[in-house]
């Protein structure tokens, strides 16, 4: 069967076969068997072509890993488990979002302890100044799931608050090129913290706050499906948002 997704992969990219070999060092002919008869290549050279297209290795060739070999290579993205986020040490989320070279993503709901970080804000104009896309997402303050969220946590008008707080600290911020603010309306499960392919995960837990929830450090590894799972989930929200007006 011949693998429609890599030939496709191939035109969006605007590469030939020929330039494919040369980067993983094969005879073109092996990059059209790849194509035309669905061979299955070395795992070095799966991730060479994944890397080289830009989209994951899984999607080139779903049926590469079978689920355990998935399940344990999803298991190595996880670098450590932090019970709360307030046991996080401080100085970690400086260094992940200092190493960015390419995305800074935030998806939540106030993200306060963020936006008032003075020394996180110049660290994100300067990654900006470099050329790193950032983008944040806040909840919409007029929203009914902000409303009900700052219920659970039994500050009501809190969470509202809370977020046009944030906005005030993100003002200088937004002067800089490569840096969008989006509010949305989702119901949020966690609140992801990233800087290309490290994130920082917060899982929210009914009830209680969110520096009291447990987090999740993540990296990226090829074939693991974790990272890949909360990256889409913020594309799928960033789409929906509404840009913040000046």
């Amino acid at each position: 069967m011949e693998n429609e997704r890599l030939r496709t992969a191939l035109l969006e990219h605007g590469t030939t076969v020929d330039a494919v070999a040369e980067v993983v060092r094969v005879d073109a002919k092996t990059v059209e068997r790849w194509i035309t008869q669905g061979r299955t290549p070395y795992r070095k050279h799966r991730f060479a072509v994944a890397r080289l297209l830009g989209v994951e290795e899984a999607y080139l060739w779903p049926d590469a890993l079978t689920p355990t070999q998935v399940a344990a290579v999803s298991e190595s993205e996880i670098v450590t488990v932090y019970p709360h986020r307030w046991a996080v040490p401080k100085d970690a989320w400086g260094r992940l979002f200092a190493a960015a070279r390419e995305e800074i993503d935030i998806l939540v709901y106030s993200g306060i302890f963020i936006a008032q970080d003075t020394g996180i804000a110049r660290t994100f104009a300067d990654r900006a100044d470099a050329g790193v896309r950032a983008r944040i997402l806040l909840g919409d303050p007029d929203s009914p799931e902000i409303a009900q969220r700052g219920a659970d946590e039994g500050i009501d008008d809190g969470m509202a608050a809370q977020i046009k707080t944030a906005l005030v600290f993100y003002r200088t911020l937004r002067e800089h090129e490569n840096v969008e603010i989006r509010f949305h309306h989702t119901v949020l499960y966690n609140s992801i913290y990233r800087a290309d392919d490290q994130l920082m995960v917060n899982t929210h837990v009914y009830g209680t706050f969110a520096s009291n929830a447990p987090v999740m450090h993540l990296r990226k590894v090829p074939g693991g499906t974790m990272v890949t799972t909360y990256l889409n989930s913020f594309e799928a929200v960033w789409e929906r948002a509404r840009p913040v007006e000046s």
